[in-house]
């Protein structure tokens, strides 16, 4: 998955410039980001803090790495079974 080049600062900051009053089009034009990106990041940071946003990130990364690593456990598990369950 591609990196933002927004860090969770940037992106809270330029929230805030919205909610703030800022208009969305003019916000997203003066930091060159589609009103997309802009409606997917309130969606997942709205109403977070600096903080929180850090925090939220470095959940997801350990969920991250916790799926592969049960996956390639399950494969494991899988492969013994179907190697036990041969008739030799």
């Amino acid at each position: 998955m591609k990196r933002s080049k927004f860090t969770e600062e940037q992106i809270v900051g330029i929230l805030r410039e919205q909610e703030a009053g800022g208009k969305t089009a003019d916000v997203c034009r003066r930091h060159g980001v589609s009103s997309a990106t802009f409606y997917a990041w309130k969606a997942r940071y709205g109403g977070l803090e600096v903080s929180d946003a850090k925090r939220l990130e470095a959940l997801e990364e350990e969920n991250g790495k916790l799926k592969r690593l049960l996956a390639a456990a399950m494969l494991d598990n899988t492969a013994l079974k179907d190697l036990l369950g041969r008739k030799w």
